[in-house]
């Protein structure tokens, strides 16, 4: 009796077995339409894996839960889903759907900053390319705990929201943007470049500021050491910068910017005006790229002390006043 009940166990086994399997395989492996197009789906933190399996059937992104379930109870039991959000291309197998979760290939976006941007204009490329709402975005904008450890005078971020490629999440927040983009900062400016602002007198502050002046005069990279050499060398002196950047910095804080500048316009009261004002302006005017912060310390060599755009992007550098003058005058000869 015994040997019969364990030859039917084993003969039911035979046959239910590889019956079991090859369901399995079918119901993991095999692709699924689905919504028949791309989709989107957030798993949230500590979720359980059934009740995440359920929800995406629910959505109609697997075919069904049972075999998945199954199957995870079976062989993937030491795996753990990843919070976030994915994309799904379909046609798609209930094993890449779910393997993908396993895997943490959440969906992230690229959000390029370009270099040379105030805040404000960040603030609306993150409304446009990344859906930040710009009321939450300068509120983080203005969270200067996040600089407070190289910059005790900063009254806001301007400056550290480093130019870069961000990979983000569709529902990305504001607070979560800046901080990355402050990260960017200070994983760009190291050690070694703190290093180098203190041997040349300079905090983190000052050299960002300097900076953010070189960004905004010159777009040509090989320039910029030439454009720092021409600031350093007037700030040795004690000469005003006399730097166009600045003064419209000014203006448009102000909301007084009307496109161009005006020779009247530098004479507009302001801390930001260099022209008015010897020194650095109290703060930068611009989010610089890494270029012009390496440009900011280590200067070209030379007693250049003057520039002047020459109408094609570049400048002519002059040592003395006398050769500026002459520079500017071929500038406006060649304009005319």
């Amino acid at each position: 009796m015994a040997t019969r009940t364990l030859r039917a166990a084993l003969l039911t086994a035979a046959v239910f077995i590889p019956a079991l399997a090859g369901w399995l395989a079918r119901e993991c492996r095999t692709p699924y339409t689905g919504p028949g197009t791309n989709a989107f789906f957030e798993v949230p933190r500590g979720r359980s894996v059934r009740a995440v399996l359920g929800a995406l059937r629910d959505r109609g992104l697997v075919r069904s839960s049972l075999g998945l379930t199954l199957a995870y109870d079976l062989f993937w039991s030491r795996e753990r889903l990843r919070a976030g959000e994915y994309e799904f291309t379909f046609p798609a197998s209930g094993r890449e759907v779910l393997f993908k979760i396993f895997r943490g290939r959440i969906y992230l976006r690229p959000v390029t900053v370009p270099e040379g941007l105030t805040g404000d204009e960040v603030a609306g490329i993150a409304a446009d390319r990344a859906g930040v709402e710009p009321g939450p975005f300068r509120d983080a904008f203005h969270e200067t705990k996040l600089v407070a450890e190289w910059d005790a005078k900063a009254r806001d971020l301007e400056g550290y929201l480093f130019p870069d490629t961000y990979l983000l999440p569709r529902k990305v927040t504001a607070a979560a943007l800046v901080e990355a983009m402050v990260g960017g900062f200070e994983k760009a400016f190291g050690e070694a470049w703190r290093k180098r602002a203190a041997e040349t007198g300079m905090s983190v502050r000052d050299a960002v500021t300097l900076a953010s002046l070189i960004e905004k005069e010159t777009g040509l990279d090989a320039e910029r050491p030439l454009v720092s050499a021409v600031f350093h060398n007037r700030l040795r002196l004690g000469m005003k910068l006399d730097c166009d950047p600045t003064v419209i910095f000014a203006l448009r804080r102000e909301d007084k910017y009307s496109g161009r500048l005006l020779s009247r316009d530098l004479k507009f009261p302001s801390p930001y005006n260099t022209y008015l004002h010897p020194g650095l302006p109290p703060g930068p005017i611009c989010n610089p790229g890494r270029p012009s912060l390496e440009a900011a310390l280590y200067p070209a060599a030379g007693d250049y002390l003057y520039f002047v755009a020459q109408g094609d992007g570049s400048h002519h550098f002059s040592r003395t006043f006398a050769e500026h003058q002459k520079a500017v005058a071929r500038y406006h000869l060649k304009k005319n």
